[in-house]
C-alpha cells in the first residue's frame, strides 16, 4: 500500500467537474484508491463518494492506493490535485 498526503491547489475545489475529472484520472489505473479528509474515507472512484467530501482548495488530504499499480495512481491524482493535471 502507498499514502501519500497531499495538499488541493484546485481553484474551484470540489465543484462538480473537477471532481469529475478527478475520478476519471482514479479510473484509469487497477490499484483500489481511498482519498481521506479528516474522519471521512471515501472510494475515489466513486463520483458520489467525492461529490460528499466537498473537496476545497487549501486543504490536505490523504491519498492511499493499493494495487499493481499503486505508485503510479498516488502519483496521478497527487499531479491532478495539484493542478497539473486539472
Amino acid at each position: 500500500m502507498t499514502k501519500k498526503n497531499i495538499l488541493v491547489k484546485l481553484e474551484n475545489g470540489a465543484e462538480a467537474r473537477p471532481v469529475a475529472l478527478l475520478v476519471q484520472e482514479a479510473s484509469k489505473y487497477d490499484s483500489v484508491i481511498y482519498i481521506r479528509s479528516g474522519t471521512r474515507r471515501v472510494n475515489a472512484k466513486s463520483i458520489m463518494g467525492m461529490m460528499s467530501l466537498g473537496l476545497s482548495a487549501g486543504e490536505e488530504l490523504e491519498v492511499s492506493a493499493d494495487g499493481k499499480d499503486e505508485q503510479a495512481a498516488v502519483e496521478g491524482i497527487d499531479g491532478f490535485l495539484s493542478g497539473k493535471g486539472a
